[in-house]
This record gives structure tokens, sequence and C-alpha cells, in this order.
């Protein structure tokens, strides 16, 4: 018996060992570009220096902060698409938040005609990419007059339209909360809004924190439809748009540590959200996953 208990923890012993190598593995492979993004965003270039190999493009043999005073001197207009994007980010993520806790709560706790296909629906609807809109979209907001030097807005419009299909995760979430509570409150004479407002939110501070981070990511890193809004406009471009069109330009090498830095600037809030709200974060992805 104590051979056979012995065995079986020398086993396990073997297991652990080959699975913490496999993660160190894949957590090198995984670093391996933001360590090379945040060194190179402080590499002095020099037109001179020669570059032998790998390890010369990853470890600069001249650090300095001139990339970082590039990006907040004049010469650039990097903190205006800073701005703009914060913004935009700012916006989607206080407007969706509201609408897809609205929409939750409403799925989650009241019943009506057609509520069961509406969700179906939706969740079906959300299966399609949205790139099959964009040309759409693109000719809908120029009419309007929110593409290029309207494109901030547009781009706030066009988030926050659709955000209620999101509401799967908070409506699971919702269905947790114990119904009685709000038949309690609602004996004592409480409306629907304060019941909301005062009883259910309190108590969903995770799933509030999940759905805003959601929603925060969204504009901080979009790419493709940002380009597309704001073609050609400078003053209307975020981070990301600028900076692709920075390395874009002739003078690709001199350009691209300056990319590196704006890359880490960019990195610096969404990172630090979620370090300090990661608990509340996986707490309302895990509370949210049940069957509703």
């Amino acid at each position: 018996m104590k051979e056979k208990t012995s065995s079986m923890k020398q086993k396990r012993l073997i297991g652990n060992i080959f699975s913490y190598i496999l993660l160190v593995i894949i957590s090198i492979i995984w670093l391996f570009p933001f360590v090379g993004l945040v060194l190179n965003s402080f590499r002095s270039y020099r037109p001179e220096v020669e570059y032998g190999g790998m390890v010369d493009y990853l470890i600069p043999k001249h650090f300095s902060l001139d990339n970082y005073r590039f990006l907040f001197s004049g010469e650039t207009n990097y903190l205006r698409w800073y701005g703009n994007t914060i913004l935009i980010a700012f916006f989607v993520t206080l407007i969706q938040t509201m609408v897809v806790l609205c929409v939750a709560y409403a799925l989650s706790r009241m019943r009506f005609a057609g509520r069961t296909l509406l969700m179906r629906f939706w969740l079906v609807l959300g299966m399609f990419p949205g790139f099959l809109t964009m040309i759409c979209l693109y000719f809908l907001l120029k009419q309007m007059g929110l593409t290029q030097a309207g494109a901030i807005p547009g781009l706030i419009l066009v988030s926050v339209a659709s955000s209620g299909m999101g509401y799967y995760v908070c409506k699971g979430y919702f269905d947790t909360i114990p119904k009685a509570l709000d038949e309690a409150a609602r004996i004592d004479g409480a409306s629907r809004a304060r019941v909301f407002f005062t009883m259910t939110i309190p108590m969903s501070k995770p799933i509030i924190i999940y759905t805003a981070l959601v929603a925060f990511m969204a504009p901080w890193c979009d790419y493709v439809f940002a380009s597309y809004i704001a073609f050609g406009h400078d003053a209307s471009y975020n981070v990301a748009v600028a900076m692709q069109r920075w390395v874009w330009t002739g003078d690709y090498q001199g350009y691209f540590t300056r990319f590196c830095a704006g890359g880490v600037v960019v990195a610096i809030p969404i990172t630090i959200l979620f370090m300090l709200l990661q608990g509340y974060y996986v707490e309302g992805v895990t509370g949210g996953a049940v069957k509703g």
C-alpha cells in the first residue's frame, strides 16, 4: 500500500514538473513581444548603428527617453489622439454599461410577450460579424455628418447603438439574485426603478465592473472601424489609427521606436484597471456564466 501511494505521489510530482515547465515556456513565448515593445520604446535610434541579430534588435545598445519626449512635444498630435481615445472610451463605457444593465435587468425580471424570441434573435444576430455592416454604417454616418471631422461622436454612436445585445452575461448574473428580494420590496410599495437602483445595483458590483471593462476595451483598442470613419482627418484619429500611420511613413525604422513608446503609454491605463479590478472582473464572469 505504501509503495502504491509513493508511486502515485511520484507520478503526480513528475506531472506537475512537466506542467510547470510547459507553463513557463508558454509564458515566455507570450511575454516576448511585450518585453521587446517596452525595451524598444527606450531605444535611442541612431542611423549609423548597425544591428546584426535578434539580440541587437531586442535589447537596445543606447537607452534614452527621446521617444517619450517626442510623444509629448509639439512635434506630433499624440496628446490630441490620446484625448480622442479617452473621450470615446469614457462615453462608450458610461452609456453602454447603463444600457446593458437596464436591458439585462428587464429580461431577467420581467415576463412579456416575445421575450424569449427577442433574446434568441439577438443571440443569432450577434453571431454575424460587424464588418458586414461597415459600408452601410459609413454611408449612414456620412449623411449625418458623423465621419472624418465628426468621427468622434460617430464612433460613440455606433459603439452604443447595439450594446443592448450584449445582455447575456449580465442577465445571467441578475438571475442569481433571488427574486424574493424584489417581490418583498414591491409589496412594500417600491417601484421597479427603485428596486433596480437601490437593491439590485448595489449587489451587482462585480458584473457592473465586468461590463464597464468590456465596454472600455472595445473603443480603446479599436482600429478597423476608427480608421474607416476618420479616414483622412488627422484631428479625429484615435491612438491606434494615428500610430499605424507612423509605421507607414518612409522613415519606418525611426518611427518604429516611437510607435513602441506610444504603445506602452496606451497600455498603461488598461493594465492598471485590470490589476486593480481583476477580482471583480473574474467574479463578474463566473457569476454571469449561468444558464438563465
